[in-house]
């Protein structure tokens, strides 16, 4: 496990996070300051994750990407030059991510992820995965909740993305709610006016507990019970979408490629009726449009998905 350290602000950091320390207290920069973060995967996603962990200031930012920069990488993802071709990823955008803001230490680690050992992920407070196969994201998952540490997984597939958060079964956090003022003493008007009112113009800090499951769980819902079939229409159908491109990723070793569009969308198909079959529900749940928007890393999505990510892993830390 990391060894903990009381985190300190420098006057130099102080001015350099003067607006956020002005947004979420010196306190909140302390605790974001000491923080250790892992980023799985560089690709357009990958790239605006690490640009907001960076630029919020967290101690250490560690990049590990196996894979080489490609035409396509350099299409989505700003931080590797267009020079770089044929390069690890990881190391390509180490120069820019590093200038985004000096005071942060980032390293970048060109290995597959696969090959590292349990005690490698231990050595940080969070964990991102993005561009992983199902099966690494449940063994990190697993292997992370046992530790307390917090994980967080995410894609993105042309126009769908999501993002996935696991931070453990008693998280507590604060929630501002508008402030309820109840009435005092008697009143002429009846015992309507002694009902507690909502004032919009006052709030207040509520703390509460939140339990979250793995994403094991998550992923292995039994659609035969009760309880499911009751939820089935709050479902969003992205859900199930979500379980076909990883069954894509985990069978194929790559996403669907806009350059075999043909070949890849009729596997699409059969897939998602392979996979909606075995969660014994009806093909018709997901019909044939999703195909149309779910190849490629598309800049735009990423920055989205990749700003609510990176604030998700900022506000776990703060």
């Amino acid at each position: 496990m990391i060894e903990k350290e009381d985190p300190v602000i420098s006057e130099e950091e102080a001015a350099q996070y003067d607006r956020q320390i002005r947004l979420w207290g010196l306190d909140a920069q302390k605790r974001l300051r000491g923080s250790r973060v892992l980023l799985a995967g560089l690709g357009g996603l990958g790239a605006e994750v690490a640009k907001n962990l960076i630029l919020a200031g967290v101690k250490g930012l560690t990049l590990l990407d196996h894979e080489q920069v490609s035409e396509e990488s350099c299409r989505a993802q700003f931080l590797v030059p267009v020079t770089a071709q044929g390069q690890n990823r990881a190391k390509a955008s180490l120069e820019r991510a590093q200038n985004l803001n000096p005071m942060v230490k980032v390293h970048a680690d060109p290995d597959r992820i696969e090959d590292k050992p349990d005690d490698f992920f231990l050595q940080f407070d969070a964990v991102c995965l993005t561009g992983c196969s199902r099966d690494l994201m449940i063994r990190v998952d697993q292997l992370c909740s046992k530790h307390n540490i917090k994980v967080f997984c995410g894609d993105v597939y042309g126009y769908y993305g999501y993002m996935f958060c696991n931070l453990g079964q008693a998280h507590n956090y604060v929630e501002e709610k508008p402030k309820v003022v109840k009435p005092s003493g008697e009143s002429n008007d009846g015992p309507k006016a002694k009902k507690a009112k909502v004032d919009p113009n006052e709030t207040t800090m509520v703390k509460k507990t939140a339990s979250f499951c793995t994403l094991k769980e998550a992923l292995a819902v039994d659609w035969t019970s009760e309880k499911a079939k009751a939820g089935l229409k709050r479902t969003p159908v992205d859900y199930f979408l979500l379980q076909v491109l990883l069954k894509f990723r985990t069978d194929k070793g790559r996403d669907p490629d806009p350059q075999s569009f043909p070949e890849d969308s009729q596997l699409l198909r059969q897939i998602r009726d392979d996979v909606l079959e075995s969660l014994s529900l009806n093909s018709d749940l997901l019909n044939d449009d999703f195909i149309s928007y779910c190849f490629s890393e598309m800049s735009p999505v990423c920055a989205v998905v990749g700003g609510v990510l990176g604030q998700e892993v900022v506000k776990v830390r703060m």
